[in-house]
C-alpha cells in the first residue's frame, strides 16, 4: 500500500489531534518547616585577628581597651598584680607589636595568637592571648605569659 499525499496529511494530522503525552509535573515546593534559629555567632580566625591587631595597637592597648574590651578574669588579674601589665606580660610600653596567625579550636569556643612585643633594648618578648569565639562583643580573654 503506498500513501498519498492526501493520507499522509490526514495521518498527521490525526496524530496532532491526540493529547500530548503527560510530562512530569514540577515536584510541589517543601511545606515551610520551623524556622532554624541561627546559633550564636562564632568569630572568625580573620575576625580574632582583626581584633587583637586592633586592641593592641602599636604600643598596647587603649584605656578604653582595658575598660571594655577584656573579660573579668584579666580585669581580676591585673587587679592582683598591679606590679606588671598582665595584658602586655610586662611592665612598660613596648616600642613594637606584633600579631602572629591566629588559630581557631571550634570544639574548645577558643581562638588565640602569638604577640611578640619589641622593646627599647632591642629584646623581644612573647605571649599567647586568648579569645572566647561566642564572646559578644569580642573580647580579650585571656593571656598567658611566655615564662
Amino acid at each position: 500500500m503506498t500513501l498519498t499525499p492526501r493520507l499522509t496529511g490526514a495521518l498527521l494530522l490525526s496524530l496532532l489531534a491526540l493529547p500530548a503525552p503527560a510530562l512530569a509535573a514540577p515536584a510541589p515546593a517543601p511545606a515551610p518547616g520551623p524556622a532554624v534559629a541561627a546559633g550564636p555567632h562564632r568569630h572568625s580566625a580573620a575576625e580574632i585577628s582583626g581584633f587583637l591587631t586592633v586592641f593592641y595597637g602599636k604600643h598596647g592597648p587603649s584605656r578604653y581597651g582595658r575598660d571594655h574590651r577584656v573579660s573579668q578574669v584579666l580585669k581580676d588579674k591585673q587587679r592582683d598584680s598591679p606590679q606588671s601589665d598582665v595584658l602586655l606580660c610586662a611592665q612598660g610600653e613596648p616600642r613594637s607589636i606584633a600579631v602572629g596567625p591566629v588559630t581557631v579550636a571550634a570544639s574548645a569556643g577558643v581562638g588565640w595568637a602569638t604577640v611578640t612585643t619589641g622593646w627599647d633594648t632591642e629584646h623581644t618578648d612573647t605571649f599567647t592571648a586568648y579569645v572566647r569565639l561566642d564572646s559578644q562583643p569580642i573580647r580579650l580573654d585571656d593571656v598567658i605569659c611566655a615564662g
